[in-house]
């Protein structure tokens, strides 16, 4: 029995290396990159193939072989460059001057405690609003044009910038903030040293939900009154009840929220990169 025992311990033992070799592996860079697109090429296989056999109507989902027509059809007639630069150009400046204004507003509460309690009932009023229902106001004030949808872009990431910059600026390490003072520092001194640095990586932070609001913001501006954009692409091709071309002006507009998420997490390595060796370090243990 001992030496049945012995054996197996041993036998594990000798396992135990190449199963962790393989987690590794998985764990890694490329693993991943695999096992995700193993899943995406499994689940359209899947869609394909139940569209193909009558399991799903091909009217009420569509296919993925359908949609890849939709998408070539619209990449040869340049629409669908058209129609993504226009909803990239306004998304992308929506996110930029509403990142901006609402982080600056944020930390500039920080000078003035009482302002900042005196304002913060409103904020929480605005933001408890949804901004969609903003939209046929900005359309009436701005127009149809290029301002409205980046106006509406702005209202939903302005407003999330400003509380994430005031919240983080508020938790600013307050025996940090004393020791300078006693140092002689003034405001804008302990503003430059503890407080922007403290809020910078939550600013950041915040530039991934902001993609999607600013996203948001420009597609749907674009449901209520444009003549061209991937949300006036999708709106007319589901009034048409083509709901292949709705599918890949979705699937575009994921597109372009991947490659934006990639590039903004590119520049938080750039700046930051202390807090991804301490996210690495954190993983290893």
């Amino acid at each position: 029995m001992t030496q049945s025992v012995s054996i197996d311990k041993s036998a594990a033992a000798r396992r135990a290396p190449h199963t962790r070799s393989r987690r590794l592996v998985l764990d890694s860079g490329w693993g991943r990159s695999l096992l995700q697109l193993a899943a995406v090429l499994a689940f359209f296989a899947l869609w394909e193939g139940a569209a193909r056999l009558g399991w799903v109507s091909n009217f009420l989902v569509g296919s993925p072989a359908k949609i890849l027509d939709a998408l070539i059809r619209d990449i040869r007639s340049h629409q669908l460059f058209v129609d993504t630069g226009y909803t990239l150009f306004e998304a992308i400046l929506g996110f930029v001057f509403g990142t901006a204004v609402g982080s600056v507003c944020g930390l500039a509460l920080w000078y003035s405690p009482f302002v900042a309690r005196l304002i913060e009932p409103f904020i929480v009023a605005i933001n408890s609003v949804p901004k969609i229902a903003f939209a046929p106001i900005v359309i009436l004030w701005f127009g149809t044009g290029l301002i409205s949808k980046v106006a509406l872009a702005i209202s939903l990431t302005a407003i999330v910038a400003l509380i994430a910059a005031y919240e983080a600026a508020k938790d600013a390490d307050p025996d940090l903030q004393a020791l300078l003072v006693t140092l002689g520092a003034d405001k804008n001194d302990v503003f430059m040293k503890v407080v922007v640095p403290f809020t910078l990586p939550y600013v950041i932070s915040t530039f991934r939900i902001n993609v999607g609001f600013g996203l948001v913001g420009a597609v749907v501006g674009e449901f209520i009154s444009s003549e061209k954009g991937l949300g006036h692409m999708i709106f007319t091709a589901s009034s048409l009840y083509d709901l292949n071309t709705v599918w890949a002006g979705l699937f575009v507009l994921m597109a372009i929220g991947f490659v934006l998420y990639f590039l903004i997490d590119l520049v938080e390595r750039k700046l930051l990169p202390w807090r991804q060796a301490s996210n690495t370090s954190t993983l290893k243990v």
